[in-house]
């Protein structure tokens, strides 16, 4: 049995203009019949599994409801229409750094950010120096959190959450986090956690990253899923050579057209 599985995931969003023009306008218009809801599908019928250990990388350009998707498959939004099937824990490494709060310190903010993730305090006493160390801040530990850079920020949050040892792990561009040392760093702590056996799922505008750590790949665009498959190497090439182009693909030749196209001008 698949660890992961969706069918026919749709999420829409349903969009007024209420905040704009007050509650007496709203009135008149619902009574006149002149008040109108616009819908936007984020997502549309996006289906695929995953089995335990494999690693799905999900491509697209800005917009495409890669962020909108995540949530979903973490338990923070239900779908408008379909179903997700999860099995064991899960853990969601979305938006680093926010949850903090800038007046406490770095230490205070790491105890909080563990119990906000379901550590106790006994863990976070025996994790605590090895988080430091970790995120390169043992000289920050007393220091007010705004006070630190968005890089430092960002190594903390990565710090504690990749404490986690969950069934199905989720990475929204994470091992962007700091500069070149820590972004390896940070890449290495990822292997290991997959080396473990989790299922995991990557966000990330770096192709050579998706190509050098991903099983499967989800193609989307527009909302819209382009392809699913485990054929990496090659629909990375296809997608590369969308990023030159801007042709979305109709269909599976045209995406292994694409392909031998970016390999052909490449190996110019």
């Amino acid at each position: 049995m698949s660890i992961l599985e969706l069918k026919g995931v749709s999420i829409r969003y349903l969009t007024g203009d209420f905040k704009d023009i007050g509650l007496k306008e709203y009135v008149m218009r619902r009574l006149k019949g002149q008040y109108h809801v616009k819908e936007f599908w984020a997502d549309r019928n996006i289906t695929f599994r995953l089995e335990k250990g494999e690693m799905l990388g999900i491509i697209g350009s800005n917009g495409a409801g890669k962020s909108t998707l995540l949530k979903a498959i973490s338990g923070i939004m239900e779908p408008t229409e379909g179903w997700v099937r999860r099995e064991g824990n899960i853990a969601a490494l979305l938006e680093l750094a926010s949850g903090f709060d800038g007046d406490l310190t770095v230490r205070e903010n790491t105890y909080l950010r563990g119990a906000m993730l379901g550590y106790t305090r006994a863990f976070m006493d025996e994790k605590y120096d090895e988080i430091i160390a970790f995120a390169e801040l043992e000289d920050f530990q007393e220091r007010p959190f705004k006070q630190l850079s968005s890089g430092m920020k960002s190594r903390l949050a990565f710090s504690i959450a990749s404490l986690v040892q969950p069934d199905i792990l989720i990475l929204d561009e994470v091992l962007s986090v700091g500069d070149g040392a820590f972004r390896k760093k940070s890449e290495a702590k990822m292997h290991e956690i997959i080396g473990s056996g989790a299922t995991t799922i990557l966000v990330s505008h770096s192709i050579p990253q998706v190509r050098s750590l991903c099983t499967r790949i989800l193609w989307l665009h527009k909302g819209k899923q382009i392809v699913y498959g485990d054929d990496v190497s090659n629909l990375c090439d296809a997608y590369e050579e969308f990023l030159h182009t801007q042709k979305v693909p109709a269909n599976r030749e045209e995406i292994d057209r694409m392909a031998a196209s970016f390999r052909a001008r490449s190996s110019k």
